[in-house]
């Protein structure tokens, strides 16, 4: 096997959920190969360096194996090696977003209760409004 598909790589080796998903990523730049804009149907081979733009820090990942359909995660895992740089670069991503304050902690008051809402519609109804006559 010379080479595969970028989108079907990236499928198999379970970056996207599905062959479209990866197409896409691939067709909106997010995704470099060798440090070069890819199309989907570009052939990745042993040693590519591949980078991948997804929510959170960018990913670099070498080709280590080639495959053409969709396995298990292990053996996904076996197709490339994350770059150390990246790796710790995710690491400490999660870590501060585990220890990021819980964004429900800065609501005050939250969803307002049937009592709130009817001092509401009280308050709409007897507001001053002007209305031609």
């Amino acid at each position: 096997m010379v080479g595969t598909r970028l989108d079907k790589w990236l499928w198999a080796a379970r970056f996207f959920k599905t062959r479209a998903l990866a197409a896409e990523a691939v067709g909106q730049g997010r995704i470099a190969v060798n440090g070069q804009p890819a199309k989907p149907a570009r052939e990745v081979r042993l040693g590519d360096r591949i980078e991948l733009r997804q929510p959170g820090p960018p990913r670099v990942v070498v080709v280590e194996g080639l495959a053409t359909v969709r396995g298990p995660a292990p053996a996904a895992r076996l197709l490339y090696a994350e770059d150390a740089d990246s790796l710790a670069a995710r690491e400490a991503f999660q870590q501060a977003r585990r220890l990021a304050p819980e964004p429900a902690t800065a609501l005050e008051h939250g969803r307002p209760t049937k009592r709130d809402r009817r001092q509401l519609a009280d308050w709409n109804r007897w507001s001053a409004s002007i209305e031609p006559e």
